[in-house]
């Protein structure tokens, strides 16, 4: 098989890797490594009376974690940085070898633009595996991984509408088309001044009111007229004799027209009351 073709049938990244005592142990997304690629069965330290184990991995993207890279430490070594062991999904009384650990890195899957797509298993006296890199040997097998670019999660479908499906259903017939809107709507109108909205609101209320009966005033519904005797006064044209012995007054002249000192005023509080003075 060729890169290219690996590239085609593995494109989704693993987005989990763990321990299982078997198949029925892993959760339901988790694919158990069952065989090595020469054909050996791929439980791990498997004997007279021990319970052997297998290596599993997940591709289910609900998470939104990918693997980025993996590794195989000795108990000696310290984990790296950014790293966590695999997870156990072990029976009650069965354990995993602590002499070497599997450990990954998880990253979110909008982080990174290539993951390991494939893990595989060979016997440790066997030959490699084209394509892949060597992770190292646990407990008699030799730990393969392939890495490289993904392919994102498929887009789901959006749900359709109830209404619409119920709308469908419904033995009353379709319902009337909806207008169309604008793609552009019209400018919104200037807006007014608080000055003019009062009046505009005083205006309103005033016209509320005249419809009110309790608005209405003694003199509405009356006439405006002038009376005959101006009218006639109004009519006529006003002789210039008049206007040319009009003297128009000046400041000076009002002032002194109507000044008034309130010396009476003055001399009445100076003045004494009768009780004021039978007391003193």
């Amino acid at each position: 098989m060729s890169l290219h073709d690996l590239s085609k049938s593995g494109s989704r990244p693993i987005t989990a890797v763990a321990w299982a005592s078997n198949s029925s142990n892993c959760p339901g997304p988790f694919h158990t490594i069952t065989m090595t690629e020469d054909g050996a069965s791929g439980c791990f330290n498997k004997g007279f009376g021990r319970s052997g184990y297998f290596l599993c991995y997940s591709k289910d993207q609900t998470g939104g974690m990918v693997v980025s890279d993996i590794r195989v430490i000795t108990d000696r070594e310290a984990i790296p940085h950014g790293y966590c062991y695999i997870p156990e999904f072990m029976e009650p009384r069965a354990s995993v070898l602590k002499k070497k650990r599997v450990c990954a890195q998880m990253v979110p899957v909008d982080s990174v633009t290539t993951a390991v797509l494939d893990i595989r298993l060979t016997a440790k006296s066997k030959g490699m595996v084209q394509h892949y890199t060597c992770l190292g040997d646990v407990h008699g097998f030799v730990v393969w991984c392939r890495k490289g670019a993904f392919s994102g999660p498929t887009p789901q479908a959006k749900p359709r509408s109830v209404s619409l499906d119920l709308r469908k259903l419904s033995l009353e017939g379709t319902a009337p088309p909806q207008p169309l809107r604008p793609c552009n709507p019209p400018a919104a109108p200037p807006r007014l001044s608080g000055r003019r909205s009062k009046l505009e609101e005083n205006s309103v209320g005033e016209s509320d009111s005249s419809n009110n009966i309790y608005g209405i005033t003694a003199i509405d519904g009356v006439p405006f007229a002038l009376h005959p005797r101006f009218e006639a006064q109004s009519n006529g044209k006003v002789p210039t004799n008049s206007l040319n012995n009009m003297r128009i007054k000046s400041i000076q002249d009002i002032e002194n027209e109507y000044n008034y000192t309130f010396s009476v005023e003055e001399q009445a509080a100076k003045r004494l009351t009768p009780s004021a003075a039978a007391s003193s």
